[in-house]
C-alpha cells in the first residue's frame, strides 16, 4: 500500500482508502510505541497525495544531516532557539514541526510559526501536510495554542500528530483528532524489515527492538548495552545484590555526560522492570533474554507489588524529566525508593 513501510497494515488499509476516495479528515492523530514508523507513514502518506516525494523524504528526522541539526541546537540559549524556531521544510507544502532543545520539547514559537504557515496556500496542487511530531512534548501553553488551528483548518490544510500515547493529550486535541493506534511489528514482519534493510546483528537487534523497527535500525549495540549494564546495576543495588560503592561510579560517569539523556536510560529501566516481573510470573518471553540469569537474581528479591511500586516511581521521574532534573539526584532517588519498597 505504501512503498518502503512495513507493519500496521490496517492504518495503512484505512489511510490508502481515505486517498482513494478523496476523503481524508483535516487532523490525523497517529499514536503508538517509539519507532513503530508513526511519522515515516506520515511522510508515505504525503508522498501520496503531494508532489516531490524525494523532496518530502529528505526531512526523515533519522537521517543524520537532520539529526546533527537537532543536536547542534542543544547547544544554543533558549533565546536564540525561540527567534528561530526549529522546522523542517525541504518541500513547501510539507512542514514537520519536531521537538527542539535538550529538553526535546515543542515549543510555543514553533506552534505560533505553525499558525502562520497554515495560512499560506498550497505552492502546488490542492493541499499542505504538517506534522506535529511527538505532539506530547508540547507543554500546556504550546497545546492551547493549536486548538485554534485544529478548531478551524483552511480547508487545504491536513495536520498530521504523533505521539506515544494518545491519552497524554489534552482531550480537546483527542476529539479534534481521527486517531490510528500503532502497534510493534510481528516477528515476521520485522524479519522483513531487517533483509530488506541488509542489517547486521539480526538476532539480537530483532530482540531488543521488541517490534520496533526504528530502533532495530538505530540501535547502537555497544552503547545499547553500556546503559542497559548501568540500570541492571541500578537494579542489583537497590535489592542488595551489589554494593551501594559499585553504583557511584557509574552515577558519576553518567551525571557528568552531557550527550547522556536520561530518558534513554529510563526506557531501558522500564524494560528491565518489565522482565523481572514475568520471571517473578513465571510467563511471558523476555525482551533481555540474555540476561535472564542476572534479571532471575533480582526477581528472587522483588514481589509483583514491588515491581509495581518501582514502575510507578519511574514514572514519576519520567514525569520531571522535562524540568531538567538532575540524573544523579534522580537515579539514586530511584535506587533508593527501590531499596527502600
Amino acid at each position: 500500500m505504501f512503498d518502503n513501510f512495513w507493519g500496521n497494515v490496517h492504518v495503512q488499509r484505512a489511510l490508502a482508502g481515505m486517498i482513494e476516495r478523496d476523503k481524508v479528515p483535516q487532523t490525523l492523530l497517529f499514536s503508538g510505541p517509539e519507532g513503530t514508523g508513526k511519522a515515516t507513514l506520515a511522510r508515505r502518506f504525503a508522498q501520496a497525495i503531494l508532489p516531490h516525494p524525494e523532496q518530502i523524504e529528505r526531512d526523515d528526522l533519522s537521517l543524520p544531516a537532520n539529526q546533527k541539526i537537532i543536536a547542534d541546537r542543544e547547544k544554543w540559549t533558549s533565546e536564540k532557539r525561540n527567534e528561530d524556531p526549529l522546522l523542517f521544510a525541504s518541500y513547501p507544502d510539507f512542514i514537520t514541526f519536531p521537538p527542539d532543545g535538550p529538553l526535546r520539547q515543542l515549543s510555543i514559537p514553533q506552534m505560533r510559526v505553525l499558525k502562520e504557515r497554515a495560512q499560506y496556500l498550497p505552492s502546488q496542487g490542492k493541499r499542505r501536510v504538517f506534522l506535529i511530531d511527538h505532539i506530547d512534548r508540547s507543554g500546556d501553553q504550546a497545546a492551547n495554542s493549536l486548538l485554534k488551528i485544529l478548531e478551524e483548518p483552511p480547508e487545504y490544510l491536513i495536520l498530521i500528530a504523533t505521539a506515544e500515547n494518545a491519552y497524554d493529550l489534552l482531550p480537546t486535541i483527542r476529539s479534534r483528532s481521527v486517531m490510528f493506534q500503532f502497534s510493534p511489528l510481528s516477528a515476521s514482519e520485522m524479519k522483513d524489515f531487517a533483509a530488506a534493510r541488509g542489517l547486521e546483528d539480526v538476532q539480537r537487534r530483532l530482540a531488543l527492538a521488541a517490534g520496533s523497527p526504528g530502533l532495530a535500525l538505530s540501535l547502537d549495540l555497544e552503547v545499547y548495552a553500556k546503559r542497559r549494564e548501568a540500570m541492571l546495576l541500578l537494579l542489583q543495588v537497590a535489592t542488595g545484590l551489589k554494593s551501594f560503592g559499585a553504583w557511584i561510579p557509574v552515577s558519576e560517569t553518567i551525571g557528568r555526560s552531557k550527550n547522556e539523556k536520561l530518558e534513554i536510560y529510563l526506557k531501558l529501566l522500564y524494560e528491565l522492570l518489565r522482565d523481572v516481573l514475568l520471571i517473578g510470573q513465571g510467563r511471558g518471553e523476555l525482551r533481555n533474554q540474555d540476561l535472564k540469569m542476572e534479571l532471575s537474581a533480582v526477581a528472587a528479591k522483588l514481589t509483583a507489588e514491588r515491581v509495581v511500586h518501582a514502575v510507578r516511581k519511574v514514572d514519576e521521574v519520567v514525569g520531571l524529566v522535562r524540568r531538567n532534573v538532575q540524573k544523579v539526584i534522580a537515579l539514586d532517588g530511584l535506587l533508593l525508593e527501590i531499596a527502600g519498597t
